[in-house]
């Protein structure tokens, strides 16, 4: 039974590091502050996060969400641009997706 609770409480911490992880704002850079809160009006930043992009795809991806209503200042679109493509390129791992699948108990 010890292990059992060992267990559950292992997984909760282990979940709640995972969580708070994502949860996290997107990596440091000059134009950071303006991407949070431009792309946070609608998604979480582990969006932006899990994403592995060229910075050709970027580029279309950040026109998309422009065209949906993001609130990019059209002086800034480049700096975005280079930004995301910089911190989140196609060679670079991205954060990994958990998936938590319940047991069926007795």
């Amino acid at each position: 039974m010890f292990e059992t609770r060992a267990g559950k409480a292992s997984l909760l911490v282990l979940l709640g590091t995972i969580s708070s992880a994502q949860s996290q704002d997107l990596p440091a850079g000059t134009i950071q502050a303006k991407v949070n809160t431009a792309c946070a009006e609608c998604h979480d930043a582990g969006i932006i996060r899990q994403q592995r992009l060229s910075e050709k795809v970027w580029t279309k991806e950040l026109d998309k969400m422009i065209k949906w209503g993001a609130l990019v200042d059209p002086a800034d679109r480049t700096a975005f641009i280079k930004y995301l493509s910089e911190s989140f390129p196609p060679d670079k791992p991205s954060d990994p997706v958990i998936r938590v699948v319940g047991r069926k108990t007795r």
